[in-house]
């Protein structure tokens, strides 16, 4: 006799419900920064854009921006935190390597025993969650889900770094998606390069910390690759996005990409002729960059400043260490 497995099924589609967003409590000017570099407020503000940063003070941590960012969005969902059935939290900056960020964050929302689970994609972490979120609800293996980016980069941050100390800011973005009977996210195009692993990154790894061979890892970056990349290889990625959801970019009524520069931002717009009604997420010009925490933040601002972009649809990619990329058009709660 041939006994058949049960299997869930669940909603033909999925969509963000609402977003939730905290960033560091202390903003820090360029003035502050440009002694150890050597620089400039102004040389600055053109290479990256950047005129302020956020960033937390000592002992606040990325899970406490991850709580009160989850926080918001969950209220805003009007889902009983109870019906919560994963929690996705993108992060490189827990403060331990175990237990993950994610199982403390359910459980100071009150939503376990949801599984719970950390995903270390870095600047690509939270598409890589929604990617995740949309087959877990279209699959039935969960109803809801909490998705978060929570970063602490300026733990990670060496003054003297002329290649990425002035970009790195502190903070969280968060979503809840839940069943639709229409696609609010469409297929993800995601991968991988490895042969550019060192381009961005860490300068030293913790056991060589412990082996006092060299001093506290940092964040580093080869500028000028990760530039290339970012524009050329990514503009590529963005296109093949549209594609594959069906639409074009006419269609859109954001582009979201991740805040690594503005002018990686502005060059990424320009190579996919977007029309002149798209709005693009800037948020990095007072946040900085918050490697998972980005494209939330950065889309939570824009849909304050634009109520009127609810419903419509944004493509928003990220790409970054690893190198890892990862993009999908979503609807905007």
């Amino acid at each position: 006799m041939t006994i058949h497995l049960k299997q869930a099924q669940g909603a033909p589609g999925s969509r963000i419900l609402a977003l939730g967003a905290a960033r560091g409590d202390l903003v820090v000017t360029n003035d502050e920064l440009v002694g150890p570099i050597d620089s400039s407020d102004e040389w600055i503000r053109q290479r990256t854009g950047i005129i302020t940063r956020k960033r937390a003070s000592k002992g606040l941590d990325a899970i406490d921006l991850a709580e009160t960012a989850s926080r918001e969005a969950i209220e805003k969902s009007g889902i009983e935190p109870s019906r919560i059935g994963a929690v996705l939290v993108s992060t490189i900056s827990n403060v331990a390597v175990t237990p993950s960020m994610s199982t403390l964050l359910a459980e100071r929302l009150g939503v376990a025993p949801a599984p719970a689970y950390d995903i270390g994609a870095a600047c690509a972490g939270y598409t890589y969650a929604i990617a995740q979120a949309d087959a877990l609800i279209r699959s039935g293996a969960a109803e809801y889900v909490l998705v978060v980016g929570a970063e602490k980069l300026s733990q990670y941050v060496h003054p003297e770094d002329r290649s990425i100390s002035f970009l790195l800011g502190d903070g969280a973005g968060a979503a809840v998606l839940g069943p639709a009977d229409e696609p609010g996210v469409s297929k993800t195009v995601w991968g991988s390069d490895g042969s550019k692993w060192d381009a961005v990154g860490m300068n030293a790894t913790f056991e060589e910390y412990l082996d006092k061979k060299k001093p506290w890892p940092t964040m580093r970056q080869d500028g000028q690759t990760v530039f290339r990349w970012a524009v050329w290889e990514m503009a590529k990625v963005a296109k093949q996005t549209l594609e594959e959801a069906g639409v074009s970019a006419d269609d859109l009524a954001a582009f979201i990409p991740h805040q690594a520069n503005m002018r990686i931002i502005d060059e990424l717009a320009k190579q996919l002729k977007l029309p002149e009604h798209v709005l693009i997420g800037r948020d990095i010009e007072t946040t900085g960059n918050t490697s998972a925490a980005s494209i939330p933040l950065a889309t939570h601002r824009l849909l304050e400043e634009h109520p009127e972009l609810s419903g419509g649809l944004a493509l928003q990619i990220g790409f970054g260490a690893g190198l890892v990329f990862g993009a999908q058009v979503v609807r905007l709660p």
